[in-house]
């Protein structure tokens, strides 16, 4: 097979980088300029008491969010020192405000008012370097206020592109009625390519489900996973043909982490199961058959695409795999039982994927590819059959770097040799690189004419 194509990600996106350049640098030094006249050389008692104070209130407030973040599982790899350095500061800025409000001058009072949002901005540039969320300034403020989609039409202008062949794929946003499931779902959006608006009537096109991970939203893989313009490129080179994407909501909140499981966080297998992709074949006229549906998931959502395939055979039989965990994860075991599951102690079982794929046994026509994530430092491999071992350029700026503190490290190779034990077609892939959505965007990209071609596109060949 030919190397993978290594595309620019310096131009995913047009507009003010989040990920490096000038703004990121200004913001900190208007940040430092601001807090270190905000302080200023007051009085001995402030030097002496407050300062020291305020310091010790930041650097306990960021040994406390970093405790609350490993506690809760709520990252695969560790954050950057700078994070907890700029949290550390962040809580600090509002102690002095607090303390030295009284004694200051006015001017002084809004420059340490006005430096707590600044040093907030900062932690949040930071965290966004890690995880790569918003690549700029433009996608975060257009997500943000919810400014219009790529492609994006309104669903009632459909009917007039019947008989067509527009140069893009259009999205549409649905809003998919509960089918007496307990999820209060968001708004989710369907990607329908050019070839879906030829004829009188819509061809029976297969589907792929979108998930996106963790404190996540459906437009995440349409606005910061870059998946428009990488699926309307495929489409282009293949006369307009493509599958329909369906970008579902399997949270129902950003701070919601369902797993996408059925339990006390909401039953969002349910929703996504038998509530969405039953609405996706009714109102779009899709194809029904389970060899034409795949799942692609990104992070916690790469755990929901080979749990959903794995359970689900007869629904799904395509899936790729970016990033994912071991299984369904909120922390340790008893604590992911605990929470995913209030306390059921089965329903772990019922969920994991490796328990899952043992108790069905061998399984037939279904495959999954697998994306992991690996520091340039790390070049162990493992032998599996069909393994594909990509050393490719570092994706995504990642975390601090110290591979021991990986929570899931291995987990997807370990899932790839549970699948070949049970018939199930395994693709593994490492990039080199860290745990954020540039990799994860990366990964989709090069695999969709995989996805395309196992959905059964038209005009794709076998």
């Amino acid at each position: 097979m030919p190397p993978l194509p290594d595309p620019d990600f310096s131009k995913w996106g047009h507009g003010t980088s989040l990920l490096g350049g000038w703004f990121p640098i200004s913001v900190e030094i208007l940040t430092i300029v601001v807090l270190m006249v905000a302080i200023g050389w007051r009085t001995r008692r402030w030097r002496l008491a407050c300062v020291p104070v305020s310091a010790a209130i930041g650097v306990i407030a960021a040994l406390a969010a970093r405790t609350y973040m490993n506690s809760e599982g709520l990252a695969s790899d560790p954050a950057p020192f700078k994070l907890w350095v700029w949290t550390a500061v962040c809580a600090g800025t509002v102690a002095v405000a607090a303390l030295g409000f009284r004694g200051a001058r006015w001017w002084r009072r809004a420059l340490s008012l006005v430096a707590i949002p600044l040093t907030l901005v900062c932690a949040l540039i930071v965290l966004n370097e890690w995880v790569g969320y918003y690549p700029t300034l433009q996608r975060a403020w257009g997500d943000l206020t919810s400014g219009p989609l790529p492609d994006e039409i309104d669903a009632k202008d459909l009917p007039g592109l019947r008989n067509t062949h527009p140069d893009t794929g259009k999205v549409v946003g649905i809003d998919i009625p509960e089918g007496g499931g307990d999820f209060k779902h968001r708004r989710e959006y369907v990607y329908l390519p050019p070839a879906w608006f030829t004829g009188d009537a819509p061809p029976k096109l297969p589907v792929v489900m979108m998930i996106a991970g963790e404190f996540s939203n459906p437009t995440n893989w349409i606005r910061t996973g870059n998946a428009i313009p990488v699926i309307d490129k495929y489409a282009a080179g293949h006369r307009g043909a493509a599958p329909v994407f369906v970008f579902v909501d399997s949270s129902g909140s950003f701070n919601n982490d369902t797993e996408c499981v059925n339990g006390p966080r909401g039953n969002a297998a349910d929703h996504l199961t038998k509530e969405a992709r039953p609405y996706v074949i009714s109102q779009f006229d899709t194809s029904s058959d389970p060899s034409d549906w795949g799942v692609v998931g990104w992070s916690a959502g790469g755990t929901c695409a080979i749990d959903l395939t794995v359970m689900h055979p007869d629904l799904f039989t395509t899936f790729e795999d970016i990033g994912g965990d071991r299984g369904p994860n909120s922390g340790t075991k008893q604590q992911t039982i605990d929470r995913l599951y209030g306390g059921d102690t089965s329903s772990w079982d019922v969920y994991d994927p490796r328990t899952v794929m043992a108790k069905h046994g061998p399984y037939s026509g279904v495959a999954g590819y697998f994306d992991d994530s690996q520091e340039p430092a790390d070049d162990k491999t493992t032998n599996l059959p069909d393994r594909r071992q990509d050393r490719l350029a570092p994706v995504g700026f990642g975390g601090n770097g110290d591979e021991k503190e990986f929570r899931e490290k291995g987990a997807l190779p370990d899932l790839c040799a549970a699948a070949v034990a049970v018939n199930i077609e395994c693709t593994l892939r490492v990039y080199t690189g860290y745990h954020t959505w540039q990799f994860g965007a990366r990964a989709f990209s090069d695999a969709l004419p995989w996805i395309a071609q196992r959905v059964h596109t038209p005009m794709v060949p076998d």
